[in-house]
């Protein structure tokens, strides 16, 4: 049985987490918010695919309690990556993989950087949940994961770990290329994260638009000639890759993307690895993505200094 720690215990780890735990795995959560009602509660998921309640739940404050695990499962927002190091060393053991389900660019090179890059696979969240009171996660559709190596080429280990998020009934498919995936993910990321955030419309809202609509069609046709600047082992088909793309978002109900919601709380935004990684690396091959810079430039004025 696998031994999982969960750091970044917000809507994302607490909904992965709580999937292998019911599915039999040991999972640990390191929690804030929602430590004492865990405690005390348990976890209650509600999920577009039947509600469950998990009485019992190792949830915890430091990872000194954790110890030592197989698996450690990133769900931290990047802004917070500072405080990577103190939270995973405690949960290393001489074969634990970290897998970090992070979005944007840069989170594998730095995960590296601190603890070898031999540990590290990424991964792309395609989920829409959102916290609800402590100790609660609604599941409101998606929830499929495409993970993979730093390093290009499809491992033992990324099927591994892969087949243990479908045994849990979490659709998941391990990939040779992780940086056409991160790609792939921004494409999305990007326009919807951005104008969400900026005018605060929920994606239902925003596509009823049709000025809105053209104009989220085009800032992804920007990030996909960003991306295909990139050593990608295969390009992505545009026009087709964006058709699936508006078609997925018409059917997220109202859904609200998590930067809407951070702005509307007052939280730090995930500018950094969403837009200014992106942003250079393209910019290094020669592609200019205006859109995508008018729209960080926006969202970056109204960030805590």
């Amino acid at each position: 049985m696998m031994r999982i720690a969960i750091v970044g215990a917000g809507a994302l780890g607490l909904y992965y987490g709580s999937m292998l735990q019911r599915a039999g795995m040991e999972v640990h959560f390191l929690a804030r918010r929602d430590f004492e009602a865990i405690r005390q509660s348990g976890l209650q998921v509600f999920s577009i695919n039947g509600d469950f309640h998990l009485d019992r739940v190792a949830v915890h404050q430091r990872p000194e309690s954790i110890g030592p695990v197989d698996l450690v499962l990133v769900g931290l927002k990047t802004f917070a990556n500072r405080a990577m190091p103190e939270l995973i060393q405690p949960l290393l053991g001489a074969d634990t993989a970290i897998l970090t389900l992070q979005n944007g660019l840069g989170n594998e090179d730095f995960l590296a950087s601190c603890f070898g890059r031999d540990r590290i696979l990424g991964g792309i969240a395609f989920l829409c949940s959102n916290r609800g009171e402590p100790g609660t996660v609604h599941h409101l559709g998606e929830g499929r994961i495409r993970l993979g190596e730093i390093t290009p080429g499809l491992s033992d280990r990324a099927v591994r770990i892969a087949a243990c998020f479908e045994k849990a009934g979490v659709p998941c498919d391990a990939v040779a290329d992780l940086l056409r995936t991160r790609w792939e993910k921004l494409v999305w990321n990007i326009p919807f994260n951005g104008l969400c955030a900026l005018t605060n419309r929920d994606v239902t809202e925003l596509l009823a638009d049709t000025g809105c609509r053209s104009l989220v069609r085009d800032i992804m046709t920007e990030v996909i000639n960003g991306a295909n600047s990139q050593e990608l082992q295969n390009p992505i088909n545009g026009k087709e890759f964006i058709q699936n793309m508006i078609e997925a978002t018409d059917r997220m109900d109202h859904y609200q993307p998590s930067m809407m919601i951070d702005r509307q709380q007052q939280r730090p935004l995930e500018l950094e690895a969403i837009y200014s990684i992106p942003l250079e690396n393209a910019r290094g091959k020669g592609v200019k993505m205006d859109r995508v810079e008018m729209l960080y430039r926006l969202l970056k004025l109204n960030e805590p200094r």
